[in-house]
C-alpha cells in the first residue's frame, strides 16, 4: 500500500478489489513518523473505500517471526477469506503456505495495466524513484511481457 500511494497509483487497488481492508496495526504502521509524508498524509485521512479492522484471531505461533502489521493481515485475510496484498518475503510465503491468495505490489501493477487502469511503463519509472527493493531485471522483465501482451491482436 505504502507505494502504491508513493507512486500516486493507490486507486487502482479499489478499481481491482472491491473491499479493501487493512488491519489497525497496519494503520498504526502508516502513521508512524519514518514513514514518508505522502503515506502519511494519505492515511490521516484515509479514503471511503479503505477499511480499517482489527482481527479476530487467537494467538498464531507460526506467526512470531513477522512484523505485528503483516501478522494481523495475514490474519484477517484468513478471516474474511479475501487476497493479500504483501511485498515482505516471511509474510508472502506465510500466505501462500495457509492458502491466502497472495499478491506483490508488482502484480497489482501488472493486473491493473492489463485492465488499462494505468500506464506501467510510468508506474514503474515512478516505482524506480522510491526506495522499493527489486532487481531492476524483474521490473524489466515486467515491462516487456507487459509491451508483449499489448502487440498481441485481440481476436
Amino acid at each position: 500500500m505504502n507505494y502504491l500511494v508513493l507512486i500516486a497509483e493507490i486507486e487502482i487497488l479499489p478499481a481491482l478489489h472491491h473491499h479493501v481492508v487493512i488491519p489497525v496495526a497496519v494503520s498504526e504502521e502508516l502513521h508512524d513518523p519514518a514513514t514518508p509524508d505522502a503515506v502519511r498524509g494519505w492515511i490521516e485521512n484515509p479514503p471511503g473505500w479503505l477499511e480499517i479492522r482489527r482481527p479476530e484471531y487467537l494467538p498464531d505461533e507460526r506467526l512470531g517471526e513477522l512484523g505485528r502489521g503483516e501478522r494481523d493481515a495475514i490474519l484477517l485475510a484468513e478471516e474474511l477469506h479475501v487476497a493479500l496484498v504483501v511485498d515482505e518475503a516471511k509474510a508472502y510465503h506465510e500466505a501462500r503456505r495457509r492458502n491466502i491468495p497472495v499478491l506483490r505490489t508488482l502484480a497489482v501493477l501488472d493486473k491493473a495495466a492489463e485492465r488499462g487502469l494505468i500506464d506501467l511503463a510510468e508506474a514503474i519509472a515512478r516505482l524506480r524513484q522510491t526506495n522499493f527493493r527489486v532487481r531492476p531485471k524483474i521490473l524489466d522483465g515486467l515491462l516487456d511481457h507487459h509491451a508483449a501482451r499489448k502487440s498481441i491482436p485481440k481476436t
